[in-house]
């Protein structure tokens, strides 16, 4: 068999592998020989190549390396024929497979099933249930619930858990919600939105704590992370009434003791009173079905006192489609988690002072839900519920 670049196959007394290395290749391996996070195994073949590259015998490097002269001498052979790559190890056949892929496929499948589709009383599946329902169907070899949580982890099921949705219920929810997505892509009605109309996404979010830690929060340390004191003083609530503009990501908002009727519409007068809105061709406000702003006396109230103002419902069960949403997740992370606040005052100008900085750095959500994205969803959600509002045609 020939030799790899870099080795010669001249017969000496002290081994019939000779192997000279070019500047590159000793490099190479003197950078592995001395890498502190590479195996012990890799390092000592390194280790042996370049002792070789000097004609020492194989005794000699068994002898300075402290292992046997066989190691030397099959790491020398496999280095003088296949150069670097002779230095791995070669493929094993490993242990032979206990399960058959076809048992591992039908454990899997189960474990995608609802108990109660093979009349199992359980609301959900564990890793011993399922090991047990394997074995009484008669699967073979039956696995233990040690290799079925291998066999999910591998794939990430994990059947323990579940999320909860609700089914659309509006018989007119892909009209309405559509509208929003419209609205999102700058469009209503089939026509582009000019430069001069705008769309508001707006929400309240109630409910935010005034609660001051018994003891003050302590920094990171080395070897340790941030500690907040578990206990707390209640000092109240606040509302946080928003205004979220979705195209140029600027946030309108105001902290107010509940929520309710007055409370929102002192919101759009803030936002209607300042420009570009007060201006405006027209201003699309996207909202849910809250009491604050329900059903068309609201619309009607806004129109009324704004003639550029647009309220545009949201279907119910449908606040995932309004974005202010997900400035209030991002408000919720990033400033008010965890609560420690002295007074209620305090609170609101937390709460304010984020609004403004995230308006000196925010940049538009990039919304990727279009309305064929809610026909491919709701076509999804019909197959298992007949109720289901259709998805409009194409």
């Amino acid at each position: 068999m020939p030799c790899a670049p870099g080795c010669t196959m001249e017969p000496v007394p002290s081994s019939p592998y000779v192997i000279r290395l070019s500047a590159g290749e000793r490099a190479e391996l003197e950078s592995l020989s001395r890498r502190a996070t590479a195996p012990h195994r890799a390092v000592l073949r390194a280790r042996i190549v370049l002792l070789a590259d000097g004609d020492v015998s194989s005794a000699e490097i068994a002898r300075r390396l402290g292992t046997c002269e066989d190691t030397v001498r099959k790491w020398r052979c496999r280095y003088c024929r296949k150069g670097a790559e002779g230095l791995a190890d070669l493929p094993r056949p490993g242990r032979p497979r206990v399960f058959p892929a076809a048992v591992v496929t039908q454990v899997k499948a189960l474990a995608c099933e609802l108990p109660a589709a093979s009349e199992t009383p359980l609301a959900r599946w564990t890793c011993p249930e399922l090991a047990r329902k394997a074995s009484a169907s008669g699967i073979k070899p039956a696995p233990s619930p040690s290799t079925v949580r291998r066999w999910l982890a591998a794939d990430a099921l994990k059947p323990w858990q579940h999320q909860s949705w609700i089914f659309p219920r509006d018989p007119h929810f892909a009209l309405r919600a559509g509208r929003v997505l419209d609205l999102y892509q700058r469009e209503w009605e089939g026509q582009a939105l000019g430069d001069d109309e705008y769309v508001i996404s707006a929400d309240e979010k109630p409910g935010i704590q005034a609660r001051m830690r018994i003891h003050l929060p302590l920094p990171a340390g080395p070897g340790r992370a941030a500690r907040i004191e578990a206990e707390y003083r209640r000092h109240g609530t606040i509302a946080y009434l928003a205004a979220y503009d979705v195209h140029r990501a600027q946030v309108t908002g105001r902290c107010e003791e509940t929520t309710g009727t007055r409370p929102f519409t002192a919101l759009v007068d803030q936002v209607m009173a300042t420009e570009p809105y007060a201006s405006a061709k027209r201003v699309f406000w996207v909202v849910d079905n809250g009491a604050s702003h329900r059903n068309w006396a609201a619309a009607a109230r806004m129109s009324d006192a704004y003639p550029n103002a647009h309220m545009v419902h949201l279907p119910v069960h449908a606040s995932w489609l309004n974005q202010v949403e997900v400035y209030f997740s991002v408000l919720q992370r990033k400033a008010l988690v965890p609560y420690d606040f002295e007074d209620l005052d305090e609170a609101a100008a937390a709460v304010l002072a984020f609004e403004k900085h995230y308006n000196a750095v925010a940049r538009p959500f990039d919304w990727r839900f279009t309305r064929a994205s809610l026909n491919q969803l709701l076509a999804r959600v019909q197959k298992h519920d007949r109720h289901t509002p259709k998805p409009e045609a194409a």
